[in-house]
């Protein structure tokens, strides 16, 4: 398990907002550390630099990228993000690698695969570890992303790492969300899990470039099992396109899609309801893993979890009630 981890010689509160807002990178990415920090001191801070900076946040696009390894996420997110520069846009990357079972740490380092926006002052990219979070999102990508918004950051993209028990988290946090894949890369519609489909607003074939008659065929079936997936009448269906990250072909369009499906959102009022609907189970996230906290710090019930978690596992104490005396115990203390 990873050491709990700070940020060295933090610079105070009115200095970090100050610093943030204007833009200032390196304030920027230390508030970021201090926003991922373990240590229950950073924590209070964080959350009351948070606090100060969300009047400043909102009105950025929100978007997931996601998809099974290998479709060219890091690609298509850069020479996406390149092209919004070229715009006037601000773009900022959260991209959440794997953890090191060693240390925690990320691995596949997306700073290092995205050095034209890396180097770019407008852009700021920041490479996360999961720390084997659900859907290969990190717990504090939602904080990260108010500290982007505050930074002046009008665009900001979550890359997920495509692997983990369910990708539904990134799309439970960002305004629209991309599943990426790749034509021929096996049975298509069988090696898709409906969930992912399903919660999908755009779908895009990369690599269109290299064998164009597959991708077609690709784009074919992915339309036609989306069209009975959203059979309801919703006021958005997702589209399927065809592009290359590689050489930049339909990367408007689907930035043209992405702005349609805002344009939706915001009209019908969905955009808002969204947000309202993600701060809902932000909260109920967070508040499961405070509880889980403070049970596994409460000093009386430390020496009863193993115990405990012997007897279940012993069969000798089912599991909710292991769980309901150590809940009594806790409110009881």
């Amino acid at each position: 398990m990873a050491s709990p981890v700070s940020t060295p010689e933090a610079p105070d509160l009115d200095e970090l907002v100050a610093g943030i807002r204007a833009g200032d990178r390196t304030l920027v990415g230390r508030a970021l550390t201090l926003v991922e920090s373990t240590l229950a001191a950073d924590q209070e801070r964080a959350q009351e630099l948070l606090a100060r900076l969300a009047p400043a946040t909102g009105a950025a696009r929100r978007i997931g990228i996601s998809g099974p390894p290998g479709a060219g996420k890091s690609t298509l997110v850069e020479r996406l993000g390149v092209w919004l520069l070229e715009r006037g846009h601000r773009v900022a990357v959260l991209a959440v690698d794997p953890s090191s079972a060693r240390t925690g740490g990320s691995i596949l380092g997306d700073k290092t695969r995205m050095t034209k926006l890396a180097l770019d002052e407008r852009a700021f990219v920041r490479p996360t570890p999961s720390a084997g979070a659900l859907g290969g999102v990190a717990r504090r990508t939602r904080e990260a992303m108010v500290v982007l918004e505050a930074a002046g950051h009008d665009v900001v993209f979550v890359e997920t790492v495509g692997v983990g028990q369910s990708e539904m988290a990134v799309a439970g946090m960002v305004d629209a969300f991309v599943v990426l894949l790749v034509a021929g890369a096996g049975d298509e519609l069988q090696g898709i899990k409906r969930g992912i489909l399903e919660a999908a607003d755009l779908v895009a074939i990369n690599k269109a470039d290299e064998d164009r008659p597959r991708a077609e065929r690709a784009r074919r079936d992915f339309a036609a099992a989306l069209r009975l997936l959203h059979a309801g009448g919703e006021r958005w269906r997702p589209a399927v396109q065809l592009l290359s990250a590689r050489t930049g072909e339909g990367v408007p369009e689907l930035w043209g899609a992405l702005e349609e499906h805002r344009r939706r959102l915001a009209a019908s009022g969905d955009l808002e309801s969204r947000r309202r609907e993600q701060r809902r189970v932000w909260f109920r996230q967070e508040l499961e893993e405070v509880l889980r906290e403070a049970l596994r710090s409460h000093p009386q019930l430390a020496g009863q979890l193993p115990a405990l978690e012997a007897r279940v596992a012993a069969g000798e104490e089912t599991p909710e009630r292991a769980a309901r005396r150590l809940l009594a115990s806790l409110l009881g203390g």
